[in-house]
């Protein structure tokens, strides 16, 4: 079996279930923006198909979307750069997934962490899109055999599950058709705290607004909302293994290091002795100048929405001209008749 040389070339979603905040921003968008331009093409994607495994309200689910692709331009992602598309406008994505469906084993499926929470005691009753969705997110990643993808800790098994389709397939076939997908996992907070308690995650789903800073949270809310977030009685610390035991200090640390692009190491040299009265309003200050900006713009966008539609659809062009050609070849491999040519 030759070796094949692959593009490089990233690949990246989120799903469009509303309420976009800081976690999203420093955990995956900041690093999609980061990682344009450089030595990689880049294709990143509001995910709707994951989206509905669990119930949506589909007005909802429309203008969450809407207002995910507004995020991601006003943070700095062009959509002439990189591809900027909406999934289920990618009819490639679901057609490879039950290809990957038919791949991937039950026993790998019952394994995933994710589905686990998801479900809960309640899984019987679970759809089954939720349960299967790792082979779709597989396929997301494979239909642009894409060599990298940036995620957090929460998704490295779901990486580890693609590279288990990708080699099986390569092996049942006898073909080294889908790459080795890498991942990407760097910054001082590619996972971000609550504000309220530094031991979970910060998320759209908790009951208190004040837990987590929403994109379109203008510079006052901001700033209250930093002023009141948790933090506990002692100096910061001048060194980062002070904080292993300070989780509310931590996450905050992390916030700002990401925001100002430094490491902790060396936030942690220029505020290391002070309290936090002096250093919250520091990073109050910081989150304003970085984050307002972008709330401003997501405003802005929303207001045109037939011009995000008119990006996406142009977005869903230009990466079909990639996936047509690898979904033909799959069902070539596999001994499907291949669809016609877009």
């Amino acid at each position: 079996m030759s070796e094949t040389s692959f593009t490089p070339r990233v690949f990246s979603g989120i799903q469009p279930s509303g309420n976009l905040h800081l976690g999203n921003y420093l955990g995956a968008i900041k690093r999609f923006v980061d990682m344009q331009g450089s030595d990689f093409e880049t294709v990143y994607c509001m995910v709707d198909m994951h989206a509905i495994t669990v119930w949506q309200n589909p007005q909802d689910l429309m203008k969450s979307t809407r207002e995910l692709c507004a995020g991601f331009i006003a943070s700095g992602i062009d959509p002439e750069q990189s591809i900027l598309i909406n999934q289920s406008q990618v009819p490639e994505h679901a057609q490879l997934a039950w290809v990957f469906n038919c791949v991937a084993r039950m026993g790998w499926m019952q394994r995933m962490t994710q589905f686990k929470d998801k479900a809960g005691k309640n899984a019987q009753n679970a759809s089954l899109g939720l349960f299967a969705y790792p082979a779709l997110m597989a396929a997301d990643i494979l239909i642009y055999h894409a060599t990298h993808v940036p995620v957090g800790d929460d998704q490295k098994q779901h990486l580890e599950l693609t590279r288990d389709i990708a080699a099986k397939f390569n092996h049942d076939y006898g073909v080294d058709f889908f790459p080795m997908t890498e991942p990407v996992i760097e910054g001082a907070a590619t996972r971000v705290m609550s504000l309220r308690d530094g031991s979970k995650k910060m998320s759209k789903s908790d009951a208190s607004d004040a837990s987590r800073i929403n994109m379109t949270d203008d510079a006052d809310t901001l700033a209250k909302k930093i002023r009141k977030a948790k933090t506990d009685p002692d100096a910061l610390p001048s060194e980062a293994k002070g904080l292993e035991e300070r989780p509310e200090a931590r996450n905050l640390i992390n916030i700002y290091a990401a925001l100002n692009d430094q490491s902790v190491e060396e936030v942690l040299a220029d505020v290391g002795g002070k309290q936090f009265g002096e250093f919250k309003p520091m990073l109050a200050d910081l989150a304003v100048s970085k984050l307002a900006p972008i709330a401003g713009e997501m405003a802005r966008l929303m207001d045109d929405q037939t011009e995000i539609d008119r990006i996406l659809a142009r977005g869903a062009e230009r990466a079909r001209e990639i996936t047509a050609p690898i979904l033909r070849k799959t069902y070539d491999i596999v001994g499907m008749v291949p669809p016609a040519a877009v």
